[in-house]
């Protein structure tokens, strides 16, 4: 692993997508890497918002229109173009959701990470609240901070790197179109194919649940409405 390829799949939540950013190209990162945007299927105003970003901030910004028609949620089509790009240039391909603001050392200390463990597959970073406490979806780790171990646990794509050498045992075209927790099917896969999953919690990152997807914080604010938005249209298929 020479590099990290760091990408952020973005739909709107421009304001706490910006705060990613700034967060991301403000980290103390020591080896080669790009930062790139994965929009998919923004408003055209805030695609505009993103194109201008792009240049004051110096980031790569991908518009998924121009590679497909099919409409948002394009993840799979994501994670397939990257994974493929991090072979390439053996790269880490790190993660980091549009509600996550990373410390200055989070990025390093994955790759770092990972990269003393010959058996990683996944280096996942703990996520945090505003106060620094455990939070969703790592309640379980809570009494774990400042160590770093495996987990047989799924790992959030919150902010997450996956190895090449992992990459390139796991063909991304076997995960299952029809079930969008595709952190859930790789982490599992990741463990069939004899690799470890790592959990930091000694390395947090800052993470308000589904900001980036606004349709998701009714889970807390109207469970009825969420569980028929999530029934009728069919999200977040497991």
């Amino acid at each position: 692993m020479k590099s990290l390829y760091i990408v952020t799949p973005v739909k709107d939540s421009i304001d706490s997508t910006i705060e990613t950013v700034k967060a991301i190209l403000n980290s103390d990162i020591k080896v080669p890497y790009t930062y790139t945007i994965y929009n998919d299927f923004s408003t055209p105003e805030n695609t505009t918002l993103l194109e201008k970003y792009s240049k004051e901030l110096g980031f790569n910004l991908v518009n998924i229109s121009d590679l497909t028609d099919h409409p948002s949620p394009n993840y799979l089509l994501v994670l397939k173009r990257c994974r493929e790009i991090a072979i390439r240039e053996d790269a880490g391909f790190l993660l980091v959701e549009s509600d996550v603001v990373v410390a200055k050392d989070t990025l390093q200390g994955l790759f770092d990470g990972a990269q003393e463990r010959e058996d990683c597959a996944i280096a996942a970073s703990v996520t945090v609240d505003d106060q620094g406490k455990i939070n969703y979806p790592y309640e379980y780790a809570r009494g774990t901070e400042g160590t770093c171990y495996a987990v047989k646990k799924h790992c959030s794509f919150c902010c997450s790197l996956l190895k090449p050498e992992f990459l390139r045992k796991m063909d991304f075209e076997q995960l299952d179109p029809t079930k969008h927790w595709y952190d859930v099917q790789i982490s599992h896969e990741a463990l069939n194919l004899g690799f470890k999953n790592y959990l930091f919690a000694n390395l947090p990152a800052i993470h308000r649940p589904h900001q980036s997807r606004p349709w998701k914080q009714l889970k807390y604010k109207n469970p009825l409405k969420y569980y028929w938005i999530k029934f009728t249209k069919g999200f977040d298929k497991i």
